[in-house]
């Protein structure tokens, strides 16, 4: 069991918002469509090992388990009501998923051991040198040949966005992903990167960053 830094935000934003996470994601982060896109870019082959980093209530890890039955799906996360939660949900649905407790900056696992990595609305809760630290261990875990996807907020493209983009400035931690660092901060972990537009939550730009090793 890891300890969790003070800075730590746990998936929800506050630890008593947790039971509003999942409605949350379904209904004001349009989460079908986040899902579905973190799925197609990752490519998962047969067989396929994989790590969903920062994995919350494992809805992800859901949805990559259902179409790939064949895969070794892992999850990470630092908090430990929200991996409660995903080991109820993966109960109810018969699935076979490890659930870890751990931190982004300190994997638990040895270098090459996954396939693919994902990870989806984490990075913007994390401060850029913790972003280098997350970046510097998915790299290392990945195998020759890997697959690293991020899905986050990233450039505002609609005029509202960029309306709203001030605002999200005022958050650290987002100042890079608003900004367009991330694709600079993910070539600096050594990773060759496609970026797409994913969709748009009215508010914000979510992006796609398929890196590979």
């Amino acid at each position: 069991m890891s300890a969790r830094p003070e800075n730590y935000i746990p998936a929800a934003g506050e630890d008593w918002l947790l039971p509003l996470y999942d409605p949350l994601q379904r209904f004001v982060f349009r989460e079908k469509h986040l899902r579905r896109g973190v799925l197609e870019q990752a490519r998962i082959g047969p067989r396929s090992r994989v790590l969903d980093v920062g994995c919350g209530t494992g809805t992800q890890a859901v949805v990559i388990k259902r179409a790939h039955p064949d895969a070794e799906v892992t999850g990470l996360d630092g908090d430990a009501k929200a991996l409660a939660v995903a080991r109820r949900k993966l109960a109810r649905e018969g699935l076979e998923v490890q659930l870890d407790e751990g931190l982004a900056t300190a994997l638990p696992y040895p270098n090459a051991r996954f396939d693919r990595v994902v990870s989806s609305l984490v990075f913007h809760h994390l401060g850029d040198d913790v972003k280098r630290g997350a970046l510097a261990e998915i790299r290392r875990v990945l195998a020759p040949g890997g697959v690293f996807v991020l899905a986050d907020f990233g450039p505002p493209r609609s005029w509202f966005e960029r309306l709203l983009a001030p605002q999200l400035l005022k958050f650290e931690q987002a100042r890079t992903n608003i900004g367009g660092g991330l694709r600079d901060l993910l070539s600096q972990a050594g990773f060759a990167i496609e970026e797409t537009p994913l969709y748009s939550m009215g508010f914000a730009q979510v992006w796609c960053w398929r890196g590979r090793a």
